[in-house]
């Protein structure tokens, strides 16, 4: 079964408009992780418009009782985010390269902005952490990745939702442009994930993509939470991804 992480960076967004501790991020990951999701993901950015350092370290006590689930810490590799990574030592560390002024990824790694990145990912990885970088779904950004050192690749996904959209030909043509992407990094040894934009509509056809591990899916699952509840719409992701249903 392919591997649901659920980013709860949008409940801490909605905590921060008003100002207090409700919503709660924890009763968010508690939530997830009753309802059997396998990993949670946080993407704590410099200005803390979302996710914290304090939330970070708090669901990382509270999943301390529940080894079986995967921590995914994503972010730029800046000093501060860096530190908080090797305190907290999540299972898995994923690099997001971060425009100024951006209001969500736009991009996966290229060799321009990937300098020094192999010494962070080095260094990550003699903490035990596992590294994935986000990349688009090309030859040379996969290459990259196996170049740098990484583990694995989460492949940016934004770009197959809007030809999904479209459909037809389109839609086709992106998907198996995703799929050359990962099967190159299955063979180059690197496992795949993917994120963004993911949702119960394309996530059908996107399940289907040779050696896919785990996705990561935060803004439109919590979108659906919003009308059905946080415990129905996991369970509505993790339907999708249930082998019964390929």
């Amino acid at each position: 079964m392919i591997k649901l992480s659920v980013n709860v960076n949008k409940v801490a967004t909605l905590r921060n408009s008003r100002g207090g501790v409700h919503p709660r991020v924890l009763d968010a990951v508690a939530v997830c992780v009753q309802e059997g999701v396998a990993g949670i993901t946080v993407h704590p950015r410099a200005d803390e418009r979302h996710i914290r350092p304090s939330d970070v370290r708090d669901i990382a006590a509270f999943l301390a009782a529940h080894p079986e689930v995967e921590y995914n810490i994503e972010g730029d590799p800046r000093p501060d985010l860096l530190t908080l990574v090797r305190n907290v030592r999540p299972r898995q560390c994923t690099l997001v390269p971060v425009r100024p002024g951006e209001i969500t990824s736009q991009a996966g790694w290229t060799t321009e902005s990937a300098s020094g990145l192999d010494v962070v990912v080095a260094d990550l990885r003699r903490q035990g952490i596992r590294v994935s970088l986000f990349v688009d779904p090309e030859v040379e950004a996969v290459r990259l990745a196996k170049t740098l050192g990484a583990d694995r690749v989460e492949l940016y996904t934004e770009p197959y939702a809007r030809a999904f959209e479209r459909g037809g030909d389109e839609a086709a043509s992106s998907f198996a442009r995703y799929s050359r992407a990962a099967e190159l990094a299955a063979s180059l040894g690197m496992g795949v994930n993917a994120g963004h934009d993911l949702d119960l509509d394309n996530l059908v056809p996107f399940r289907n993509l040779p050696a896919l591990a785990e996705v990561s899916i935060g803004h439109a699952l919590m979108s659906r939470a919003l009308f059905v509840g946080l415990a129905t719409a996991v369970r509505e992701y993790l339907a999708v991804l249930s082998p019964s249903l390929l």
